[in-house]
């Protein structure tokens, strides 16, 4: 629950006047540890081709874009997300062959909280990782820059 309170402190100045000044406190949502742990496990149990598109995606390296890892949307935990554009890239593997219908419900969840879900195979970022960032960027509607990146 979100609590407000105001206290009005008295204060004096160099001159000895005085002055009213509101002391405003918010308290914040409470944390969620459990999320945040997860999302910490999750993170440290990346695969090669999440790591080779974090390369890619993470400081704001695709059109300055800032990407999350394993971002907590709901009861889910988004692989990308973009919160500022609320874009969702997730990568498939073998692992996703079994779970079609869970990544439906999933995609369909998301989807309904107006974020974007764009899919791609494993075996797509790891053949030609710079064409996934382009079509990202592109399904997004920004202009593919790296920047900081050349291309030979």
């Amino acid at each position: 629950m979100f609590t407000n309170w105001c206290r009005c402190l008295r204060i004096a100045d160099i001159h000895g006047e005085v002055e009213q000044r509101r002391e405003t406190m918010v308290t914040r949502r409470p944390a969620r540890p459990f999320r945040t742990q997860r999302s910490r496990e999750l993170r440290g149990q990346e695969t090669e081709p999440e790591a080779l598109l974090w390369s890619v995606l993470r400081a704001k390296r695709l059109a300055g874009l800032k990407f999350r890892r394993q971002h907590p949307i709901g009861p889910y935990f988004a692989d990308f997300a973009c919160v500022e554009r609320q874009v969702v890239v997730e990568l498939d593997g073998e692992y996703h062959e079994y779970q079609d219908g869970k990544d439906r419900e999933r995609q369909a969840y998301l989807e309904s909280l107006a974020w974007q879900v764009i899919r791609f195979d494993n075996e797509q970022v790891l053949t030609d990782v710079d064409t996934v960032a382009i079509s990202i960027a592109r399904q997004i509607g920004v202009q593919p820059v790296f920047p900081g990146r050349r291309f030979a």
